[in-house]
């Protein structure tokens, strides 16, 4: 084959169709003066190594075939280069060419180690190490690659196992100890400690390559967020500090390791130092500072202004140092506006900055931000980025899915749905999980309940967001029929969902049950969710003091979601003197929540005492506190339309009170008596549109009454989602209308879904 190769190189119209565009090779054939052969080699060894840097591997490697004077470091280019794009399949036919065409070749040391090194960067490491055991002879190069590819795959006993027989024959070098350590996780955290001892021995653990590795070793071994092997000790920092040279990348290290272990406001101070210090920085550590201030700006601080100001400057730096045009600072940046809430503009003005650099993450992340803020937008986001022509990963439709969650109807769930199927994404178990997620809090339970029981294997998430469904549909028995098919271990959210559906259906002895299992079954000590649902179960119950002895009884302080629990409960049961408690607890916490002011107000209206209700009022007023305005929606024509309390703001809004006055009438004549006396002393008088005939709930329902040709679904069902939780007046309404109309009324509102059906409700009333 070789020769015939040969013979047609020598033809001169041969050359000419074989490298009909290289001018090179085309002189070379062509001179009246014929080169010598090393020249042709060398010129030949030249183009193959240009190919293969520019990328044309294959290009390159089938040049490789046709000639015969390749040298052993032209083969080990290519190895490398194979490696280095993950030609895996490319690299083993040029192993077998070699041992073909030169079967000594493989006894080569130097050739040995860049098969070792191909065969372990691409993951390879069943090939790596039949290699190593068969290789008469090695040097301590061999054995580093081959320690590397294990840490490199996350083989932690097979890394340990090899850097140890090591010991035996090599000093191990820099490398080597750096590839071990890396690998160590916290129950590996023993392995870490000897390979240390062994450091410290050989002095090696002043090098700056294994004293990095160390502090990144001891970081993740800490358990992350106070956990650990040693809750005590801070031996990342004592290497840290014991460091006589540090790079970049020590102080990168130990402002990730401070981040992982819950440490932000540590992180903040060192990177401080640094820029201080007139240390330099790097795309790294911007990225390690602004996931330290993320976690900062969870904890119960002045978030507005001391790491807004912190977020700012980060922003500015990022700026100044050229790294702004780096697509994972923008990301970081956008995730971190997003999380302080009122910068949603922000988020978006700088994503719209640095438009033309963006990839799929930071498409991602800023569709992220506005999927709780603003769902129509990240849902207007997605389309844009469909329409982009990126190639769409299961993170970016799981936050799609999630916008979609908060639409009044899953049609948009349903249409991402269909780009999930046609994408290929449908067994893809995060994917499956926020589509449960979504269409359960759109309205259809059925479509959740189909695409849990399509799954080929759930996760706890799976579960949890099923068991979710469940309880917002107030379907309890459900519920806990899941849960006892649940084959993962639950966690504190599997508790919160079974608890809510407890509480939503009154089964107060099945989530008593249920709340002492935590922590004598699993495991698991109740935190302040589940004390919650608690107080709500008895509250709602009419247990009331129960629910206040558990409130007394609970190991950590009373939030304002159980103070509001207890509040709406002391309302419904009448008990004004356990409410007047639970309300100024509730204000202490939330100053500016119109929540205790009205709910007081209520209670003294409905025990007569109207003299105390109006102080209320009055207080209400001196302390600039406003209500809550009821919002409600509707899809009607494929848009969403909006209804505030009084309805004024809607175009439509002349025929839309024409209509409610003759729907008020009709229902009259079937049994509907308006709650005025309630009314009354549940609005403030001088606001019309809180009227209670106008409350936002009964105009989107005559809304859609009027377009019943265009509403989704044929309009065999009426879907109305509301900000807040529905009164009692709007709910009698509702359970009529569905009788009136024969049509399915479904309305979501702060708590819960209720399904109006033939003058009933899936609540059946206990709300």
């Amino acid at each position: 084959m070789n020769m015939i190769l040969i013979a047609m190189l020598r033809s001169k119209n041969l050359v000419r169709h074989v490298f009909p565009k290289r001018c090179m090779f085309h002189n070379l054939y062509t001179s009246t003066t014929q080169p010598d052969p090393q020249t042709i080699a060398t010129n030949v060894n030249t183009q193959i190594r240009t190919l293969s840097l520019q990328g044309n591997l294959e290009e390159a490697l089938s040049l490789a075939y046709t000639h015969s004077s390749l040298t052993l470091q032209d083969y080990a280019f290519l190895f490398h280069a194979c490696s280095q794009k993950k030609y895996i399949q490319q690299g083993i036919k040029l192993h077998r060419y070699i041992i073909e065409k030169q079967p000594t070749i493989q006894n080569d040391l130097f050739i040995t180690n860049n098969l070792l090194n191909m065969y372990c960067k691409c993951g390879q490491l069943d090939y790596a190490r039949y290699l190593f055991d068969k290789m008469p002879r090695r040097n301590f190069v061999s054995w580093t690659v081959l320690v590397s590819g294990y840490a490199q795959s996350g083989l932690i006993r097979e890394c340990f196992s090899l850097f140890s027989g090591m010991l035996a024959y090599f000093r191990p070098n820099e490398f080597a100890f750096a590839s071990v350590l890396s690998v160590c996780e916290q129950r590996d955290i023993e392995y870490g400690l000897q390979v240390h001892a062994v450091a410290l021995k050989m002095s090696l653990d002043v090098n700056v390559y294994v004293a990095n590795a160390l502090i990144t070793m001891y970081s993740k071994c800490s358990g992350g967020f106070g956990g650990g092997y040693n809750q005590t000790s801070d031996d990342a920092w004592a290497v840290f500090k014991s460091m006589e040279y540090r790079n970049l990348i020590s102080w990168n290290s130990m402002i990730s390791g401070f981040q992982f272990r819950g440490l932000g406001d540590k992180a903040i101070g060192l990177f401080a130092y640094m820029y201080s210090n007139g240390i330099g920085f790097n795309c790294a550590t911007l990225l390690g500072v602004l996931s330290s201030l993320n976690q900062c700006s969870t904890l119960e601080d002045d978030i507005n202004n001391t790491y807004l100001r912190n977020y700012f400057q980060l922003h500015c730096l990022a700026i100044k140092s050229g790294l702004i045009s780096e697509v994972e600072v923008v990301t970081a940046l956008v995730k971190s506006y997003a999380n302080l809430g009122d910068h949603i503009s922000d988020c978006y003005k700088l994503f719209l900055d640095t438009s033309g650099r963006h990839d799929i993450v930071s498409w991602t992340a800023i569709i992220s931000a506005f999927a709780e803020q603003d769902p129509e937008q990240a849902f207007l986001l997605f389309c844009q980025l469909h329409l982009e022509n990126f190639v769409l990963d299961r993170h970016t439709f799981s936050i799609a899915l999630k916008a979609c969650a908060y639409f009044a109807t899953e049609l948009n769930a349903m249409a991402v749905h269909s780009q999930v199927i046609k994408q290929g994404f449908q067994e893809e178990t995060v994917v499956s999980n926020s589509l449960i997620h979504a269409y359960g809090r759109s309205g259809s339970l059925a479509l959740s309940e189909q695409v849990f029981d399509e799954m080929g294997c759930h996760d706890l998430v799976s579960w949890n967001s099923m068991l979710k469904s469940y309880a917002m549909h107030g379907r309890a028995k459900d519920a806990l029929e899941l849960f006892s098919r649940m084959d993962v271990h639950p966690d504190s959210a599997t508790f919160v969902a079974l608890l809510t559906a407890c509480s939503h259906a009154g089964l107060v002895e099945e989530g008593l049950k249920i709340f002492n299992s935590m922590t004598e079954s699993h495991g698991i000590s109740p935190q302040l969710d589940h004390y919650a649902c608690m107080v709500d179960l008895y509250g709602r119950a009419g247990q009331i003091f129960e629910a206040e002895e558990l409130i007394r009884k609970m190991p950590m302080k009373p939030d304002s979601v159980i103070w509001s629990s207890l509040l709406g409960s002391c309302r419904k049961h009448g008990e004004a003197d356990l409410a007047k408690l639970a309300a100024d607890k509730f204000k202490e916490l939330e100053p500016k929540n119109s929540l205790a002011y009205i709910q007081m107000s209520n209670i003294y209206s409905s025990g007569g005492s109207f003299i105390e209700a109006g102080l209320m009022r009055k207080e209400m007023r001196d302390s600039k506190v406003r209500k809550r305005p009821g919002l409600s929606w509707v899809e009607v024509g494929k848009k969403v339309h909006e209804f505030t309390s009084g309805g004024q703001h809607h175009p439509k809004r002349g025929d839309i009170s024409s209509q409610l006055e003759i729907l008020i009438i009709k229902l009259k004549e079937i049994g509907y008596a308006p709650m005025t006396s309630a009314a009354l002393h549940d609005i403030e008088i001088a606001h019309i549109e809180d009227q209670l005939f106008h409350h936002s709930e009964k105009l989107a329902l005559v809304f859609a009454i009027m377009n019943e040709g265009i509403l989704p679904f044929g309009g065999s069902v009426i879907k109305i989602m509301k900000n807040i939780r529905i009164c009692v007046d709007c709910h009698n309404f509702m359970k009529l209308a569905s009788k009136l109309f024969q049509k399915e009324i479904v309305v979501r509102d702060s708590n819960r879904f209720h399904h109006f059906k033939y003058a009933t409700c899936s609540c059946n009333d206990y709300w």
